[in-house]
């Protein structure tokens, strides 16, 4: 019998990290263990982060739903109970992932043995536009490549002199440009801006417009000189029926999964396999989940052929995270699993 204990965990941001749902200055999460009854030595370690104004399960109940789901939990998840609960999903999935793979990698993959690393982008965090510059700067400095700098925060006019400098500075050979407009573009104002991006070389750009507006999406997505990467638009989208409806009406250019949003690894995979199938291109990304849950994601992500930077760089946003071995340079995520981590994770063992 498998036992999961549940506990809360605040992390703090290094800086105030801005989004399209406001300032977080901290992120509430919580850890699951999940521990073999017969093997009591045995645990396995999952995270629930699910974002607050933003998650499909950021509900008032969610706090009494994980604890009584846990409480409860007896061999195998209820995916179709848990499928509005995303986060719980994720969190589950992690724990006895885990632990059936307990003193050895999740995934048989080189970049789960710590030979080969994932290239990710490097985010640049809404703000002023002097902010913003300075962040461009170091992440050009640290050896990216790809850089995804999110807009709307300031004025258009500002975002896209900025975007100007850095293309007149660097090729789209020498950086890749990705946007993320989380929905700030009015529909009468979107096709006019995303012409004005395209001159600039721009990889993508995330959700133009706000969420559900799908007709208005799909004639997007037709014309588009950009191509168009659907994220928030997935989120609440759980039944695989409502999933195909999505694709088949926007049929987008690119979709971003994350699993805490986006049904955990089994519900984004429902996703990849449609995406597939219509020619759909993808990453992944993580949530703003602090270093476990970004591991688990890492390490499933690896199992994927994805030819383009991922988005798995927010470990280093906290003061308080929780050590892995997980370990970035400058571009490049790797796995690291030494003596120091022959525990995993010891310190959350030594905390709970």
């Amino acid at each position: 019998m498998i036992q999961i204990n549940v506990y809360p965990y605040t992390l703090h941001f290094k800086q105030p990290a801005g989004t399209s749902r406001g300032i977080y200055t901290e992120h509430k999460v919580w850890f699951l263990r999940a521990t073999d009854t017969q093997h009591p030595d045995r645990c396995g370690w999952g995270e629930v982060a699910p974002l607050p104004n933003l998650s499909c399960d950021d509900t008032p109940d969610f706090e009494i739903v994980l604890n009584n789901t846990c409480a409860q939990f007896k061999e195998e998840i209820d995916y179709e109970g848990l499928r509005n609960y995303p986060s719980i999903l994720f969190g589950l999935e992690c724990a006895l992932d885990d632990l059936r793979a307990y003193h050895q990698p999740l995934y048989d993959t080189p970049f789960a043995r710590g030979e080969k690393n994932i290239i990710i982008n490097g985010l640049i965090w809404m703000g002023s536009y002097e902010e913003m510059r300075k962040r461009i700067t170091e992440k050009l400095s640290a050896g990216f490549h790809c850089i995804k700098i999110k807009i709307g925060a300031i004025d258009f006019e500002k975002e896209y002199s900025l975007l100007e400098q850095i293309r007149k500075d660097f090729s789209s050979e020498e950086i890749t440009i990705r946007v993320d407009a989380n929905g700030g573009f009015s529909p009468q104002e979107a096709m006019a801006k995303l012409e004005r991006l395209a001159r600039l070389d721009i990889h993508s750009i995330e959700q133009p417009i706000k969420a559900g507006q799908i007709e208005t999406m799909a004639a997007l997505c037709r014309n588009t000189p950009l191509q168009i990467a659907l994220d928030e638009e997935l989120i609440g989208v759980n039944q695989l029926t409502e999933k195909e409806r999505l694709l088949d009406t926007i049929r987008p250019q690119y979709i971003i999964l994350k699993p805490s949003l986006h049904g955990g690894k089994k519900g984004c995979e429902e996703w990849i396999q449609l995406a597939q199938q219509r020619q759909i291109g993808y990453w992944i990304t993580s949530a703003l989940e602090s270093n476990i849950g970004l591991m688990h994601i890492a390490q499933w992500a690896s199992t994927f052929s994805i030819d383009i930077p991922q988005g798995l760089g927010t470990g280093a946003l906290y003061t308080n995270n929780i050590e892995t071995p997980l370990s970035l340079e400058g571009e490049q995520l790797w796995y690291k699993k030494d003596e120091k981590f022959s525990r995993f994770p010891q310190e959350l063992e030594q905390r709970f």
